[in-house]
């Protein structure tokens, strides 16, 4: 039976919308023009100025071979002197390729002269990838007095003002992971930033227009081995960003609460959590004995001190694919502590560059996949209807744009990518009962979306804009199939508080937040759980089209690069690295001691006085649909299976069944403390 205010909320619904529509069928007319805010020195786009790349089924783009690619950065990094010029000035490696439709699926297909033809699927579902193409809004305001940041030739940054900024703090990492796109522990040499070098990285970031609020997301390696780690998160915070992450194994955090707590008082608000699976056997594939273990208790220490969740889930099919549903029940069951889920379909980069064609197709995963798997393993979300480009989220950043007015300092954080980079949809959480609803069910997305743009491209004062954005949320609020306790207070106050449109706190998040802050955030009794799916390209799906759009820049101390030419594309992660090298590992670890890095089953000395607070699903936890994939599941157990094959079939030696392990050799010693007695 339908609680009474559902019955009100239906009828404000249908008012509204009537209300909506004649006070739009004026508004649309003699929009004011657009202002030029300080953080732009170009006005802010209407919705019928923005430019879309070419976008549909056949179409031509500009993509890279995998092999030239290889060769080139071999010869690049085999010079006297490291030259990345030949980056910036030539079209290295490039090679068109065609997007097609065949039998209901989305591939790509290319030709290079020298090796021949390559292909790999983009989409297992055609339907799904014509819906969140034809739900892209259009690019982002050009960037523009960058000059200085965005120079790298086909690779450069030309659209849009950027989400993440990335920075690697260091290539040195506790784990030895297979995938790992940045190849960890395993280049020869440390690159390592000094504290310098990341604030001048953080300070140019602010100098280019459109100055932009982005997320600024330390990285590496690992990055809480780095000492200068949290005087980074501190100075980030410091210069203006209110959304500091670290993208983290979580080692360092499950061994410490007291690490945890400083780095949240340095400013830490995100901690972007790698986490594969429920339960040890779905992490196995890292080589840490106890790593859910490990996972866990970071989680813990991290909500306690004050800083939230983000779990990061590297799908590879027939590895963990069957973890979807798993991870996702975990969110729900435990909503005070988990609030986004970011998914990343494996990129076959890195360590995997030179992956055989017959694991790469059998562990290829898309974002197409992902969302079948949502609907499959937990029985939520329609794939066509219920899943959007996160460029999607670019139309409410416009609209707070406007609402925030020509003064505003910073641009609103916009996910202006390619919509083949990113899709999400969001589950709300009651946090106290744990009913929940997919907001696409309740909220009609295309809808709102379609009004608000309407809204935006008008130009009208702010609250003339805000008021008629009340009228499109309630235009557009299905009561009926929201969770009972939800109520339109609850829809209003979480659009206020994700986009400060009426100027109420609801907790501090710049530089001045303090525990009150986040308690008060913390408070509210609604999750909003997104869960977003995020594909990096790799050479054998690789489109510049996404690259020069790309909202996830590394800073570095060449300039801001797209993520995916960073990590794959032509390899500027390799010749920066290779460039700046501090030291040879012999000479890094002569100086400064060797780090302890977990790997071989290795296990991580915790704490097991205080019990974890996390609700478990013991079904997920024993795997009942656990993928079995025959033949080598890595490039490391791809590289012992041919090191066995040549000696077997060409040296003609009789083998045993140890000469397929490939193990890293275990360091051990320092960690944090540089006084103590390393050992190997």
């Amino acid at each position: 039976m339908k609680k009474p205010i559902k019955h009100v909320e239906k009828g404000l619904t249908a008012v509204a919308g009537g209300l909506f529509n004649t006070i739009q069928f004026f508004n649309k007319y003699r929009p004011n023009e657009s202002f030029t805010p300080k953080w732009s020195d170009k006005p802010l786009l209407k919705s019928w100025q923005k430019s879309k790349p070419p976008l549909g089924f056949p179409r031509t783009t500009d993509s890279l071979c995998p092999k030239c690619v290889i060769e080139a950065r071999q010869r690049i990094l085999s010079a006297p002197v490291i030259d990345p010029s030949e980056l910036v000035n030539e079209k290295v490696g490039e090679i068109k390729a065609t997007i097609i439709e065949r039998d209901g699926q989305i591939w790509m297909t290319k030709d290079c002269p020298v090796h021949g033809h390559f292909e790999d699927i983009m989409a297992i579902d055609s339907k799904f990838l014509k819906h969140i193409e034809s739900m892209f809004p259009g690019r982002d305001i050009n960037a523009h007095n960058d000059d200085g940041l965005h120079n790298h030739g086909s690779s450069s940054i030309k659209f849009g003002r950027g989400s993440v900024l990335t920075i690697d703090l260091t290539n040195r990492c506790n784990m030895m992971c297979d995938p790992c796109f940045m190849d960890a522990n395993q280049v020869g040499f440390v690159h390592e930033l000094s504290f310098d070098e990341v604030k001048d990285i953080l300070d140019k970031a602010i100098s280019i227009k459109p100055r932009r609020q982005m997320s600024v997301q330390f990285s590496g390696g690992e990055p809480t081995i780095s000492p200068h780690f949290l005087e980074s998160v501190r100075y980030a915070r410091k210069v203006g960003y209110n959304s500091v992450q670290a993208a983290t194994n979580g080692i360092e955090f499950a061994k410490s609460k007291e690490f945890a707590k400083q780095a949240a008082e340095a400013g830490l608000r995100y901690a972007y959590l790698q986490f594969d699976g429920i339960g040890n056997d779905a992490n196995s594939h890292r080589q840490v004995g106890n790593l859910f273990d490990v996972k866990l208790r970071a989680i813990d220490n991290l909500h306690a001190a004050g800083v939230e969740i983000v779990l990061v889930i590297t799908l590879v099919n027939n590895i963990n694919n069957d973890q979807v549903g798993a991870v996702i029940r975990f969110a729900l069951d435990n909503p005070k502590k988990i609030a986004f889920l970011s998914f990343q379909p494996v990129s076959f980069t890195g360590r995997d560059e030179e992956i055989t064609d017959d694991r790469r197709m059998a562990q290829r995963y898309t974002l197409s996949h992902l969302a079948h798997d949502v609907k499959k393993q937990v029985g939520i979300t329609e794939p066509t209807r219920d899943w959007f480009p996160l460029s999607l989220m670019g139309a409410f950043a416009d609209f707070a744009d406007l609402a925030h007015g020509p003064d505003a300092e910073w641009g609103q954080v916009s996910c202006g990518c390619h919509p083949n980079c990113g899709v999400g949809t969001a589950v709300m959480i009651d946090k106290e009962t744990k009913e929940m609803a997919p907001v696409p069910e309740f909220l009609n997305i295309p809808g709102l979306v379609r009004d608000m743009r309407g809204i935006t491209d008008a130009g009208r004062g702010k609250w003339m804009s805000n008021m008629m954005m009340g009228l499109a949320l309630l235009k557009h609020y299905q009561p009926y199939k929201a969770p009972s306790q939800f109520s339109l207070y609850e829809l209003f106050k979480k659009f206020d508080k994700s986009f400060g449109l009426t100027g109420k706190q609801y907790g501090r998040v710049d530089g001045e937040r303090k525990k009150e802050d986040i308690e008060a955030r913390r408070a509210d009794r609604w999750n909003f759980l997104f869960i977003a799916g995020m594909w990096f390209q790799d050479l054998f799906n690789y489109d510049f089209r996404r690259t020069e759009m790309c909202i996830i820049p590394y800073g570095t101390q060449e300039g801001e690069i797209s993520f995916c030419a960073y990590n794959t594309g032509i390899g500027w992660r390799n010749i920066i690295e290779q460039m700046h090298q501090n030291a040879t590992v012999a000479k890094w670890y002569q100086e400064h001691g060797r780090h302890e890095i977990f790997a071989r089953g290795k296990e991580v000395s915790l704490d097991y006085e205080s019990p974890v607070s996390l609700v478990l699903n013991e079904t997920d936890i024993q795997r009942p649909n656990k993928p079995e994939m025959a033949g080598p599941k890595t490039a490391a157990e791809e590289a012992a299976m041919m090191r066995k094959l040549y000696q077997e079939m060409v040296l003609k030696k009789k083998l045993g069944a140890d000469v397929e392990k490939n193990t890293p050799v275990q360091i051990k010693g320092l960690s944090r403390k540089k006084n103590e007695t390393a050992t190997v």
